[in-house]
């Protein structure tokens, strides 16, 4: 956000322009050269084995170090010390087993969008097999992702991370006399209401963000929190007839749910054959990483004080593909470690953008895809490279985004103080009926 400047009870702030595409889907995928869109089974295949071999080089080094730190091996100046070497060892591994356990999740997901193969039924095999072993219901979930990406940033048709309303928080409708529209300008006593409602601190702003990494993801399949506002209460995907899916993929979800059902019972018998300690430390913990990484990594493409939200008058799908960001995984940690995350998770963060602009693109394929977008978006004064990701970026946006408003057609998020970092022009002086000021220069 600009340099805020108080005068006479009033905080007005001078707010970023962001350009609202006016670009058609055809002019978007011509700039990706054409064997990006290749998929090849064989190469796919590949990483899957790769991931594999990751995570059983991980588990074997990490059961040998940990029979190693025992007083006949390793000698101690303290018997505490014995204990908390093997926890660091253990962490690390639950660590780098829970993201390359993400990057078999991404490869899942690839598989929803045909990504994988040129084989529908192969594509939907590996998939159901890979996401039911990380307890996600295929089937429902790429139906729900699919309108997901149809409507991406859509106010009334996207699926998940659509932003609250000022209506729905309960906050006091907009005054014009003593705030603006676009969020510039807010009164004091504005301000003070807006902070009293939303609440604005550092340990609640931490925990809320830890209860999202931690349970975000089940609670959006079971019960769709973070979801689309419009659906009644209940909603699931767990549930054939429910809003989210239409009456011939009934079939669908029962494979869906039947392959959940699968993995519940491979975790009771891993629990009756080898104790619930040994699940525990080598699957859950780590596939408790995978849903914080998913977490993450998707509230972070889809929210910035810099992304826009559309209501239909201004939605195309070009918009919405291009209202979302890459960003470096882990890359707040420096290089290397931006390295690691873009490596183990197959650059699900990093080349968001393509992925957006067309699904079936493999991961492998996205980076060059990636690099030809991004030239042709910047010849049209987009840019769509976001901050590097990591849990001081999410905190960050977690506190800027708090809602946007319930008038307009072009939406960018409000702190809890009522103020916008950004507002929306449009391309070649062009205007729009969004019912926001739209600065045309």
């Amino acid at each position: 956000m600009g340099e805020s400047v108080k005068a006479a009870g009033v905080t007005k702030v001078e707010q970023q322009k962001v350009v609202i595409p006016d670009l058609t889907i055809k002019d978007l995928l011509s700039a990706i050269p054409e064997h990006c869109y290749k998929r090849s089974a064989f190469r796919s295949s590949l990483y899957i084995v790769w991931d594999f071999l990751l995570l059983a080089t991980f588990y074997a080094g990490w059961t040998y170090a940990d029979a190693q730190i025992t007083p006949e091996r390793v000698n101690f100046p303290h018997p505490y010390l014995y204990p908390a070497a093997r926890f660091c060892i253990y962490a690390l591994y639950s660590f780098a087993a829970g993201l390359v356990a993400t990057g078999l999740w991404v490869i899942a997901h690839e598989c929803g969008h045909q990504a994988f193969s040129e084989s529908k039924l192969l594509n939907n095999t590996v998939g159901w097999i890979l996401h039911s072993a990380l307890g996600v219901p295929y089937h429902s979930w790429r139906i729900t992702h699919a309108r997901h990406h149809a409507s991406t940033s859509h106010m009334t048709a996207d699926q998940v991370w659509v932003p609250k309303t000022r209506s729905q928080l309960g906050l006091p409708p907009l005054d014009p006399a003593k705030e603006d529209l676009d969020g510039s300008s807010v009164a004091d006593e504005i301000k003070a209401e807006f902070m009293e409602a939303l609440g604005d601190s550092p340990i609640g702003a931490s925990l809320n963000v830890a209860g999202a990494l931690l349970l975000g993801w089940p609670l959006y399949v079971l019960f769709n929190r973070s979801g689309q506002k419009s659906y009644p209460k209940g909603t699931t995907h767990f549930v054939p007839g429910q809003p989210l899916f239409k009456p011939h993929e009934f079939s669908q979800i029962i494979i869906s749910v039947v392959g959940v059902a699968l993995w519940v019972a491979g975790l009771a018998y891993w629990v009756h054959a080898r104790g619930f300690a040994d699940m525990f430390l080598t699957y859950f913990i780590p596939y408790l990483w995978v849903n914080h990484w998913l977490v993450l990594i998707t509230f972070l493409q889809h929210t910035d004080p810099l992304l826009p939200h559309y209501r239909p008058p201004e939605f195309t799908f070009a918009r919405g593909a291009l209202s979302t960001l890459d960003r470096n995984l882990l890359g707040e940690a420096g290089k290397i470690m931006a390295w690691i995350g873009a490596a183990t998770t197959h650059g699900i963060s990093e080349t968001h953008v393509v992925h957006h602009v067309h699904s079936k693109i493999p991961h492998y394929n996205a980076w060059e895809a990636t690099d030809a977008l991004r030239a042709r978006l910047a010849r049209a004064g987009i840019h769509l490279e976001g901050k590097p990701g990591g849990w001081l970026e999410m905190y960050r946006v977690y506190r800027q985004c708090k809602f946007v408003e319930d008038d307009g057609n072009i939406l960018f998020f409000k702190n809890a103080q009522g103020l916008a970092v950004t507002r929306p022009i449009m391309p070649d002086g062009a205007i729009s009926d969004s019912g926001v000021e739209i600065d045309s220069k």
